[in-house]
């Protein structure tokens, strides 16, 4: 598959994913699902040599501490949408959340 034909299943530039192959930029959890799906492939394919262990992650199957995979999912593609410094703001919001509870 080209850059450009993933990049248009994709919703994005092809630039976008040239920079994602030279690490340029770093791929969200929520890309890496969209490419994965664009490739038909299973998200797993990402992380099957991570230290020798396949990671597998079922469609519709949630770690029981998460609500709802799909919901997960979503806040993903909406945290991936927020502009990188109010990213940044929110990521830190939430550790300190986390760290309070």
């Amino acid at each position: 598959m080209t850059q450009q034909k993933l990049a248009d299943q994709v919703g994005i530039k092809f630039q976008q994913i040239q920079k994602y192959e030279t690490d340029a930029y770093c791929v969200s959890a929520s890309r890496s699902w969209d490419i994965a799906k664009s490739l038909q492939v299973d998200i797993s394919f990402f992380f099957a040599d991570i230290e020798g262990e396949e990671v597998h992650i079922e469609p519709g199957v949630a770690p029981s501490d998460v609500v709802s995979y799909k919901e997960v999912l979503e806040l993903l593609r909406s945290y991936d949408a927020i502009p990188e410094n109010q990213r940044r703001r929110l990521f830190d919001l939430a550790r300190l959340l986390s760290d309070v509870s």
